[in-house]
């Protein structure tokens, strides 16, 4: 008896951690993140007036990919360190949602607090 309660209790840890590494694959690590955005460079950087429709639907799509607070976190991590390396104008970067018509649950601003 004690051997079968191992035993299932094996299985239900190994079916855990594979949902858990399951559930991270489908998450967008940031080096994705950035390159799915580079449709957004001209606005984000270069200052045109406002993003094209290949840009809202990056954004879109990596709004999508972040599906847990984690997702989210490691995301706003990423931009807030990879945005000013890459020349991002702030302004132009918490412009970017509402232009696209995408509402995002984390504010992108250089000064939010990603832990929460």
């Amino acid at each position: 008896m004690e051997k079968k309660m191992m035993g299932w209790f094996y299985v239900l840890a190994l079916t855990l951690v594979v949902l858990q590494v399951a559930n991270r694959v489908h998450a967008m690590s940031c080096q994705e993140a950035i390159v799915k955005l580079a449709p957004c460079q001209p606005f984000l950087i270069w200052g045109e007036a406002k993003p094209t429709e290949p840009c809202c639907l990056s954004v879109k799509t990596v709004n999508d990919q972040a599906k847990t607070k984690e997702d989210r976190k490691a995301l706003c991590e990423c931009f807030k360190q990879a945005g000013p390396v890459m020349g991002v104008k702030p302004e132009k970067a918490k412009q970017l949602p509402d232009l696209c018509g995408i509402q995002v649950p984390v504010p992108i601003d250089p000064n939010v607090d990603c832990s929460k």
